[in-house]
């Protein structure tokens, strides 16, 4: 068995059609050629140089390796892991058909394999550095196989999503397959695991409270124990009397929040009088969530792990000596040009 790694766009644009159809399409605009009729990787190299004029032989290379394996390498059986780009979660599912291609489709939707999901939202902070840096490679399409990927994935999905064993720091070595590695969501995962091992429970509630602050709310902060669904509540003006009118819940557990935290959220909103919900989960959120942002939009905010790393980001410079001293971050500029020399 093999396990295969697919983007569903940059921004995450294509997941909840993966989702919804039960299957993975080979995102690749224009594309609409049968790629059963390119059974050589060299046949298929020189038609994409043709197609899309490619000038650069290192990109027409990249390409085909990505496009080759969906109706030539992937087989029944196979699983295909899909990172969540609308939450900090990771999306797993078993290759259930042969490759199709629909000339008909809009693209970039001509290319699939049907997938039945069978584990949806499993929390990033579950995984192993290592495997979550194999996991960020830029490619929309290729093969995981570094660090003994596969046999940990089967264990850890044998054993309801936890690490069996922690793995000893390894080196990686780049192969062509996995050349390139999203640096920002490198350190967006080391960041993370620094963060919730400093912050969770009760503790993160204290740093959304310094982040609201930093943003100009005056606020209040139950104390630990039963909280009736009130963990904050934020108002703008100094002394808290003015609009917006805010009510926060944050949790911290291990696995997305559903439905139910939401509508009880929104429950007491209206207890309190709040004109509107700030719902945090640390490990993001189910899609029976997700599905009701936009009836929520004008009232509900939800903030997972990448967003509340985002807000820290953006009032960093605002935050108290104690929040800087357990979260030491300092800038770093570099060149944003992607070499295809």
């Amino acid at each position: 068995m093999s396990i295969w790694l697919f983007r569903a766009g940059s921004q995450g644009e294509f997941e909840n059609k993966f989702l919804n159809d039960n299957r993975v399409y080979l995102t690749w605009e224009d594309l609409d050629i049968n790629l059963k009729d390119y059974p050589n990787k060299e046949d298929l190299y020189d038609l994409l140089i043709k197609k899309y004029r490619l000038e650069k032989e290192k990109t027409a290379i990249n390409w085909a390796s990505q496009i080759y394996p969906i109706a030539n390498r992937m087989k029944v059986g196979d699983w295909v892991v899909l990172p969540s780009k609308l939450n900090r979660t990771i999306h797993f599912g078993e290759i259930k058909g042969d490759y199709c291609f629909d000339p008909n489709a809009e693209s970039p939707y001509f290319h699939y394999r049907d997938v039945r999901w069978f584990a949806l939202d499993v929390p990033r902070d579950r995984f192993d550095q290592d495997i979550l840096y194999s996991l960020g490679a830029f490619m929309t399409v290729c093969k995981i196989h570094k660090n003994n990927a596969e046999e940990r994935l089967q264990e850890m999905y044998k054993n309801n999503w936890q690490v069996v064993q922690k793995s000893i720091t390894t080196r990686i070595d780049e192969t062509e397959e996995e050349s390139a590695v999203n640096l920002e969501e490198f350190i967006q995962d080391k960041i993370s695991e620094h963060i919730i091992r400093k912050f969770k429970g009760h503790k993160m509630e204290a740093l959304i409270e310094e982040i609201l602050k930093a943003k100009g709310f005056t606020t209040y902060r139950s104390p630990e124990g039963a909280d009736h669904g009130i963990d904050i509540l934020a108002s703008s003006n100094t002394l808290g009397f003015g609009s917006p009118k805010i009510c926060v819940q944050v949790k911290t557990n291990g696995t997305p929040v559903g439905r139910p935290t939401m509508d009880q959220l929104l429950g007491t909103m209206s207890n309190v009088n709040a004109d509107y919900g700030l719902l945090v989960s640390w490990s993001g959120f189910k899609v029976s969530v997700l599905n009701e942002v936009p009836k929520q939009f004008f009232k509900l905010r939800l903030w997972d792990s990448a967003k509340i790393i985002e807000q820290l980001f953006e009032t960093y410079d605002l935050l108290s000596d104690d929040i800087k001293t357990e979260i030491p971050l300092k800038r770093v500029w570099m060149l944003n040009v992607e070499d295809n020399e």
